[in-house]
């Protein structure tokens, strides 16, 4: 994926000159021990190391500590730094960095994740990037903000366009919307993804955009020449980026529109994305757009692991988070996962 992404953006800039610009906003929960992942069990779950949110964790408190100590590696790596804060959930951060290029962008998230996790562990605690690691709060999100330039002006920005974006960005919003659930699955590729889905818990659940609403796929942020943007609220942080990345770019440019979307239809659609692994799977495997995007091969290959991952879960998510959707989850342990498959 990180190929075809690399072949995707580099002939976008020699066609006319365009570059993707993206940024996220990784969140993360820091939980007590080493591996907390690999030893959870459902009776016992995960414990945090901070009882704070926002604005609730004092200079020595052991998840601003980490904080710390995180973004000050990651300043020594040439991570331009802008934000290193508490989240809304207990014991939950994110650490946020400068825009730039699709594939640099997705180099850096991985960079940013191993990171996270080796000061944690030298710190006797697990870094998690799980979507949703414990029911009853917040989960963590990967907001992705995008715009494109060409020739190094903002191709997204109109000061006189509807939200300061030109007609450009919303057919890019558009064909977003119009394929929401057969991408799901590339931008939410786990069970426990979909427990996040929730919208009790600001979660990006309906397909539809809004400057102000946090629970639509997409968000509008108010923005300059410099920073118009649009925010794909729905992807979890433990996407794969680089399939990520690609699936937005190429659905945003290239995806078919069955229908005609309004500028009051977008902030009133009442249609939602699939709250369980299973719908996504049915979305992703019937589209024709996603198996000409990213190839017959890559689409069975990819169906064929999620289908198998989640036939090792209980079909109905519940209040509780299983001990299976946890040790067979994708970014946990690949040793595990392999010998039981």
């Amino acid at each position: 994926m990180r190929g075809q992404l690399k072949q995707y953006t580099e002939a976008l800039f020699k066609k006319d000159g365009t570059t993707a610009n993206i940024s996220v906003e990784c969140e993360g929960f820091l939980f007590e021990g080493i591996n907390a992942e690999q030893t959870y069990s459902s009776k016992t779950g995960f414990k945090l190391v901070s009882s704070g949110g926002y604005y609730q964790s004092l200079p020595k408190d052991p998840l601003k500590l980490f904080i710390d100590n995180l973004a000050e590696a990651q300043r020594a790596l040439g991570f331009e730094n802008e934000k290193d804060h508490p989240e809304v959930a207990p014991s939950q951060f994110e650490l946020n960095y400068t825009y730039c290029d699709a594939l640099f962008a997705a180099d850096l998230l991985q960079l940013y994740k191993l990171v996270a996790r080796q000061v944690a562990a030298n710190m006797g605690y697990t870094a998690c990037f799980l979507p949703k690691p414990i029911a009853g709060i917040n989960g963590s999100g990967m907001h992705t903000n995008m715009s494109l330039s060409r020739k190094g002006k903002n191709a997204f920005f109109d000061a006189s366009g509807e939200e300061g974006l030109t007609k450009f960005a919303w057919d890019f919003v558009d064909r977003l919307l119009n394929n929401a659930n057969d991408i799901c699955l590339t931008l939410n590729s786990s069970v426990n993804a979909y427990r996040r889905l929730d919208p009790h818990f600001e979660a990006p659940n309906q397909i539809k955009s809004s400057p102000v609403d946090r629970t639509s796929m997409v968000r509008i942020p108010l923005g300059n020449e410099k920073s118009a943007r649009i925010e794909v609220r729905t992807v979890a942080p433990d996407a794969n980026p680089y399939l990520s990345f690609l699936t937005l770019l190429k659905t945003g440019l290239e995806g078919p529109m069955t229908e005609t979307i309004t500028s009051e239809t977008r902030r009133t659609r009442t249609k939602f994305l699939p709250d369980n692994i299973y719908d996504a799977i049915r979305f992703f495997k019937g589209s024709s757009f996603v198996t000409e995007m990213i190839g017959e091969d890559n689409t069975e290959k990819f169906v064929e692991r999620k289908i198998a991952a989640a036939d090792r879960c209980p079909k109905a998510l519940g209040s509780l988070v299983k001990t299976s959707e946890i040790l067979f989850h994708h970014e946990v342990t690949n040793q595990y996962l392999w010998s039981q498959f």
